[in-house]
């Protein structure tokens, strides 16, 4: 699933095509990527594409693994790429993507007209015209815009890490009255935001905390430094645009990310730990899988 970094990729790629830019048409293929729409009237592909054309786009703003869209009149197209949801732009005309779900056409007063896909092989993302309400804590709702709103769907979400309205103490103390394991609660959104499997994999390897350290065994000290670890991995993911393992994410202009290469710990089952050369050690987690290095992350 796309992290923080993947979606601020594509968030930052689209921004300046579509900041600006008026709806000429949409076109939607496939009412799967719709899941997440609640139509006012009509059927649901016909409600979508009719309260949308002619909008203007005003935002390109992201929280977490959510992007937002902002329309005017306190409404946003929301977006969640799901498993392995894309969009990308491409030239008018442009033929079709494999699993091309919804098209708009977009005119921007600089770059003239372009073509905004969303394609999505596993059907798992989805678009949705979504309204825009208050954040509880006055700050911007998220990254890319100033305004203090967030889209309704993703309200519920913590804000994450690189958000400067992050409250690290807060996030410590969340951490430290569970008993959970840190892992889970690093991929808690309601704690915070924009972390999946992999970031969770290279922050705890970063920091040497064992993945299943329970939260309430945490000292401050080390809540402190999973969060500058966590901040440091994301950071170093978005300078080298994501994490691509296959196809399934690529930016809006269809090119993967190389951070897979920089990987310490995730998909490295087997392998010399690069700081002590231990093997990496791979073991179920929930539907997923744990990476990590028995010496350097020992749970204590």
């Amino acid at each position: 699933m796309p992290e923080l970094p993947e979606v601020e990729v594509v968030r930052a790629g689209l921004a300046p095509a579509i900041v600006g830019a008026t709806i000429r048409a949409v076109e939607v293929r496939d009412e799967r990527a719709l899941t997440r729409h609640v139509p006012r009237d009509g059927l649901l592909a016909e409600d979508f594409e009719r309260r949308l054309v002619g909008r203007g786009l005003s935002a390109a703003v992201r929280r977490g693994k959510f992007l937002w869209f902002s329309l005017g009149d306190n409404e946003a197209i929301i977006a969640h790429l799901g498993m392995s949801g894309q969009m990308l732009l491409r030239v008018p005309g442009a033929a079709t993507e494999r699993h091309e779900r919804i098209r708009f056409t977009i005119e921007h007063p600089m770059h003239g007209e372009l073509a905004v896909v969303f394609a999505d092989q596993r059907t798992f993302g989805s678009l949705a015209i979504d309204r825009l309400v208050p954040t509880p804590d006055g700050a911007a709702g998220g990254f890319g815009a100033p305004e203090a709103v967030v889209a309704l769907q993703a309200a519920h979400i913590a804000r994450d890490p690189l958000d400067p309205a992050f409250d690290d103490g807060a996030f410590v103390r969340n951490l430290q009255k569970r008993s959970s394991a840190v892992k889970r609660l690093l991929l808690d959104q309601t704690i915070v935001s924009g972390i999946g499997n992999i970031y969770a994999d290279e922050t705890l390897w970063a920091a040497r905390v064992h993945p299943e350290a329970p939260g309430a065994r945490l000292s401050t000290r080390a809540g402190a430094r999973i969060l500058d670890e966590v901040r440091s991995v994301l950071d170093k993911a978005l300078a080298e645009g994501g994490t691509s393992f296959d196809a399934q994410y690529v930016n809006v202009n269809g090119q993967a990310g190389y951070f897979a290469h920089s990987l310490n710990a995730y998909g490295r089952g087997g392998q010399p730990c690069p700081r002590c050369a231990t093997p990496i050690v791979r073991v179920a987690f929930t539907n997923r899988s744990s990476h990590f290095c028995r010496r350097c992350q020992r749970r204590r």
